[in-house]
């Protein structure tokens, strides 16, 4: 019996130092896997209270301040907000601590990737105490929530455009013959793609015997967007490529089907019928998984040290992952490098932090529909007329966007947009 305690307690030890191991090793090659990890973790502790701590709520007393309680789902709401705010202070804090980091000889360097256990614990410490905060801290959380979402939102596409130019270019450089062909296979596909999925809309969202001319309008202005972008693209005096211009036009029409398909469920011209309160498990968690990786890439490389906001000490070498960048880049984190040349930071510390303090805001939008959390509609996840404009209005800024980066250049020859 002895032996057999001795021999789980040495196999416990043993698969702790593994698993340390493991984690510190992770930091060392990428502290953005370590901060991706954490974040995903927020989303999928707000997604669990959502569906199962509302109840618990009704019984704090200085939560539900109401003479009358309100519906459930209020109180749904009620906790993403929470666990939102929560976050928010956890990765705005460290941006606010992270403002002039410029190279490695700097001791917040080894903050930025080290003491993990000592950040988890101030993490759930925000997160736990975001419950004994009053109600109107909540509520003005959630109006300014709105706001940071759509700068999120804004840094989400700019962060596509830099990726769909990337890809371009990449495959550009190599001049031969196999990408060339690659580069035309990408671009039909995803133009045979935009328009085989807006006639799927026109059927989906345009019954007959109903009056639906705004989802009509979006549609075809999803349609002549596509043309508008391959027109400007390959006109003579624009320095620009077809292939993007295809890849914008797949997403816009993505974009037209998320926003189409967040309409009510009682509107008539919505053809899904598919929101209820019964939705599916699977649904939800692959919508869920779909908002961590947006999440992440966006935050992962707004601060990689080949976009347009790198620190100015940082050489703008390229990555060969969007995730992990080189693999020396974080190499050497938290070593004692006094006296030593100082080696600057391959990416904007504070801009990464900041980014996930925006996306703390969004995926509480995401969750609570973006709506009040005295709304009709809060017992819906990403549904409702707001939702619905927040969508489309994101597909207008994305070609707003893409299309001025196209006629920036011929509209003040002066400047280097490089």
């Amino acid at each position: 019996m002895w032996c057999a305690s001795c021999l789980a307690s040495a196999c416990a030890g043993c698969a702790c130092n593994i698993c340390t191991s493991a984690a510190s090793s992770i930091t060392r090659r990428s502290a953005r896997l370590a901060y991706c990890g954490l974040f995903a973790a927020s989303l999928i502790l707000s997604f669990l209270l959502r569906q199962f701590a509302a109840p618990l709520l009704q019984h704090i007393p200085w939560i539900n301040t109401f003479d009358e309680t309100p519906p459930e789902e209020w109180f749904q709401m009620n906790v993403v907000l929470r666990v939102s705010l929560g976050n928010f202070l956890f990765f705005g804090i460290f941006a606010l601590m992270m403002i002039g980091v410029k190279d490695q000889n700097d001791r917040r360097d080894a903050w930025h990737h080290g003491g993990w256990i000592a950040k988890i614990a101030v993490w759930v410490v925000l997160i736990v105490l975001m419950f004994f905060v009053p109600n109107i801290v909540i509520t003005v959380y959630e109006m300014l929530s709105k706001f940071g979402s759509g700068l999120f939102l804004l840094v989400q596409v700019v962060m596509l455009l830099d990726f769909t130019n990337n890809w371009n270019d990449s495959w550009v450089e190599k001049d031969e013959q196999k990408w060339e062909i690659a580069l035309l296979v990408v671009t039909v596909v995803c133009y045979l793609s935009t328009f085989a999925f807006s006639g799927v809309l026109f059927m989906l969202f345009n019954p007959s015997g109903h009056d639906c001319g705004l989802n009509v309008f979006f549609i075809v202005m999803t349609i002549i967007l596509a043309f508008a972008f391959a027109i400007i693209a390959l006109h003579p005096q624009v320095n620009g490529s077809v292939m993007p211009a295809s890849v914008i036009s797949v997403y816009c029409a993505y974009l037209c089907y998320s926003s189409l398909s967040s309409e009510p469920d009682d509107y008539a011209c919505n053809g899904l019928h598919m929101h209820s309160k019964q939705v599916s498990v699977g649904a939800l968690i692959l919508g869920m998984l779909t908002t961590v990786l947006s999440v992440v890439y966006s935050a992962v490389r707004a601060g990689s040290s080949t976009t347009f906001l790198s620190p100015p000490s940082s050489p703008r070498s390229g990555t060969k992952n969007p995730l992990l960048g080189d693999a020396n880049v974080e190499e050497g984190k938290g070593e004692d490098t006094t006296g030593s040349e100082p080696r600057p930071v391959s990416y904007s510390y504070t801009f990464f932090h900041l980014i996930f303090a925006l996306a703390s805001m969004y995926s509480a939008m995401l969750l609570t529909g973006w709506t009040s959390a005295g709304s009709e509609s809060g017992e819906l996840m990403d549904v409702g007329w707001t939702t619905v404009w927040v969508r489309i209005c994101m597909e207008w800024a994305t070609a707003a966007l893409y299309i001025w980066t196209l006629v920036a250049p011929l509209l003040f020859p002066d400047r280097d947009f490089s």
